[in-house]
């Protein structure tokens, strides 16, 4: 037993930059793990300025100087948040308000249609089915009215003005002083890094190219989804809107949940009329560009994944760490996917093939 654990050993660990690399990944999930709710404006306002990075660098190659193209990038992204805070967001609340208002409606239109079902289908449902169906209804609204109403919301409207406050100067100041930071990083760093490095720059090329693409996708859906639900008359085009281009973070299964509300809210509004029927093929239009035109011209770069492991990804690494943990589930996968191909090991079958061929000699 412990021979076997030691030729494991051997195996795996004998490099020492494979121990460095181990230790260095420790270090990391200790640190998020630990301190992630402290640290989450400086983990996010890392994401945003990673993500502005590219913009810069971009500014940099036409020639402008890198503090002139750190200023118009961070105004940029300045007016972005503004328009956001000052704009979309107004009208997401007030929408989400109006639906909360419009949800005893909504429920009971929707009771009234599941109680007349035996009726129209007597053969396939029955009143006992209806009775239940309506009770679990009645137990879920009741459910979800108590989790909407509580003293969390005043805590995350404090979060959300500190998040405003601190993380436009982080951004800033991680753009500005990007070298130095990363300079003062290498200096506490072991010296024999290569394979970590090596880990390092493929990761970078795929999240850089993954999340820059997924937030340009998701904003593309949004808007897409938001004009043609305006045109079509859908009520609170915003808010659906919203939910939609966020559904995209989670492949396969983001469109799948999101069309319940969209189906529910388009029936209610419309019935079971043409204009319902057109609300459902746009948004199934939208899904299928989404899907076989968007996603290949913008992850064209991006190593693929199974279905099963992007699954796992988002349960396990939103289990972890909620809406963060399943934005960069993908991201995350990536990064354990370069780990394992770049971890340098001694095959058994290379080791047993070169003990035969001395015994033999």
């Amino acid at each position: 037993m412990f021979a076997q654990i030691r030729q494991w050993y051997e195996r795996n660990f004998s490099d020492p930059q494979v121990v460095i690399l181990a230790i260095l990944l420790i270090l990391g999930v200790v640190l998020v793990v630990t301190f992630g709710k402290m640290l989450a404006p400086v983990f996010a306002s890392v994401v945003v300025a990673y993500l502005l990075e590219a913009l810069v660098l971009r500014l940099q190659r036409f020639g402008v100087p890198r503090l002139m193209a750190v200023l118009a990038v961070f105004v940029a992204f300045m007016a972005t948040v503004l328009v956001l805070f000052f704009y979309i967001t107004p009208m997401i609340t007030r929408q989400l308000g109006q639906a909360l208002a419009a949800l005893p409606s909504y429920i009971r239109q929707i009771q009234t249609y599941v109680a007349e079902l035996p009726e129209r289908y007597p053969q396939i449902v029955g009143e006992a089915q209806v009775n239940e169906i309506l009770g679990k209804i009645g137990e879920e609204v009741g459910r979800y009215s108590s989790t909407v109403v509580s003293p969390s919301g005043l805590v995350y409207l404090i979060g959300l003005v500190v998040f405003l406050v601190l993380m436009p100067i982080l951004v800033f100041f991680f753009l500005k002083d990007k070298d130095q930071i990363l300079s003062w990083f290498r200096r506490y760093l072991p010296r024999n890094r290569g394979l970590a490095m090596s880990v390092w720059h493929e990761v970078d090329a795929q999240i850089g190219n993954y999340v820059r693409g997924k937030v340009l996708e998701i904003l593309i859906v949004w808007v897409v989804t938001y004009v043609t639900f305006l045109a079509l008359g859908v009520p609170f085009t915003m808010l659906i809107s919203m939910l939609v281009g966020f559904s995209v973070i989670i492949p396969y299964i983001g469109a799948a949940v999101v069309t319940i509300p969209v189906a529910i809210i388009a029936f209610i509004e419309f019935g079971l009329t043409m204009q319902f029927g057109w609300v459902l093929i746009a948004y199934a239009i939208i899904q299928m560009l989404d899907g076989n035109v968007l996603v290949p011209i913008l992850f064209s770069e991006v190593v693929s994944l199974h279905p099963v492991a992007i699954i796992v990804a988002v349960l396990v690494f939103g289990g972890i760490w909620g809406f963060w943990g399943v934005f960069f589930a993908i991201p995350l996968a990536t990064l354990v996917n370069a780990v394992l191909r770049a971890w340098p090991r001694q095959e058994p079958d290379d080791a047993d093939g070169a003990t035969a061929t001395t015994a033999e000699s």
